[in-house]
């Protein structure tokens, strides 16, 4: 047998490799797809049935149990009451936008025969892609066969996102967290885990009220540094003990054997750059604990850890720091030097009495566990009470 030279090979096999990779993620898509179109169809039937119940009183509310049991029979296991349950929750949470864009595309070939029927035209449609062009082709360009679903398809995500976004029930929340699921390309646990830590009202209690709004519409957009705060960070992926004692070296220390979830929590643009940062001046040493850069602002980011309540001291402290990066450390082209003091707990009439209007200096708190909710959902109802209070006052 002819033994095949290996420095010969790497593109052949690299070649193999990439076309199984795109093949199985447009599979996986295509699967996806298919479940939460299929979902959505079975909600519809459920949710149509159910509005008959006059009718077909008969049915009573065994309705879900009986069609469990016919499908279980008929199909095999995997369709309990809680799937259909799900299925008509997933309906009924996403029918008013979803509907609309199918019914919408539906319209141009005048069928009115259900839903379902658009995914048959897209495999329809997928068939015909196929026939034109050469299988090892279509594997190896899978995003054109992507591009002739997505006009298609108005599910972006997999059905277990689904399963998390339809049990939010405010609006404006749900569709903050399916926008950056999708930019982002978030996995479910990563949605589960953002969503579990309260994501959309830490971001919406560090901004005003149009901010807030934009949220719902864009997601998450960086454009000034007040866009990075989170109201608190949340650093549960420590595994640290709430009431415990230790150090700001400690806490350092824990944040750098967890970077890459640090960054995470940090948010969006998030480059490290180093940790004990020291810098002399006048033959004076000064270390800052973590320095940062973000990329979408363009510019250095600094982290002063305090693991007890705030004083005005470390506000002064910081200013130093971001004036040294400013006059020392950043070029010409790069924006103004952000400080964050991360802390345990923060006076925010200390900031505002200690630093100037307009400063890059910020107070963040943080917590060791996942936030309570509700309260943040509290919180976040008395700001905006609050906010409109503002407003009518000004305009007085």
């Amino acid at each position: 047998m002819e033994i095949i030279n290996e420095s010969e090979t790497p593109d052949f096999f690299e070649d193999v490799a990439q076309i199984i990779e795109k093949a199985r993620k447009f599979v996986g898509r295509t699967a996806d797809l298919t479940m939460c179109m299929t979902n959505f169809e079975v909600g519809r039937i459920i949710v149509e049935e159910e509005q008959e119940g006059v009718a077909r009183a008969k049915y009573g509310k065994r309705l879900l149990a009986e069609l469990s049991k016919f499908l279980n029979d008929r199909l095999g296991k995997g369709y309990s009451e809680s799937t259909l349950r799900n299925a008509r929750k997933f309906y009924l949470v996403y029918s008013p936008s979803i509907q609309q864009a199918l019914l919408t595309e539906l319209s141009k070939s005048q069928t009115a025969t259900g839903l379902f029927d658009n995914l048959q035209k897209q495999q329809s449609m997928l068939t015909e892609f196929q026939k034109k062009q050469m299988m090892a082709d279509f594997l190896k360009n899978p995003q054109k066969s992507q591009a002739m679903l997505a006009e298609f398809n108005p599910f972006k995500l997999s059905w277990s996102h689904y399963l998390i976004l339809m049990r939010i029930k405010n609006d404006q929340e749900r569709l903050f967290y399916e926008i950056e699921a999708v930019k982002q390309q978030w996995g479910y646990r990563r949605l589960q885990r953002e969503y579990g830590s309260s994501l959309y009202e830490r971001l919406a209690l560090s901004r005003d009220k149009d901010a807030v709004m934009k949220l719902s519409r864009v997601g998450q957009i960086i454009e000034q540094p007040q866009d990075m705060l989170k109201n608190p960070l949340v650093l549960e992926f420590l595994g640290m003990e709430e009431k415990a004692e230790y150090s700001e070296t400690y806490l350092e220390q824990a944040l750098i054997d967890n970077l890459q979830k640090f960054l995470l929590e940090l948010g969006k643009g998030f480059l490290f750059e180093a940790r004990q940062k020291r810098f002399t001046f006048d033959e004076d040493h000064f270390t800052v604990d973590l320095v940062f850069y973000n990329r979408l602002l363009q510019c250095y980011v600094l982290i002063d850890l305090k693991t007890e309540k705030l004083k005005h001291q470390d506000l002064g402290q910081m200013q130093m720091y971001v004036n040294y990066f400013d006059r020392f450390v950043k070029t010409d082209k790069e924006t103004p030097t952000v400080g964050i003091l991360l802390c345990k707990e923060k006076n925010d009439s200390v900031v505002q009495l200690t630093l100037p209007a307009g400063s890059n200096i910020y107070a963040s708190e943080y917590s060791l566990y996942l936030p309570d909710k509700a309260l943040l959902q509290r919180k976040l109802a008395q700001w905006a009470e609050e906010f409109e209070e503002r407003m009518e006052e000004k305009h007085k």
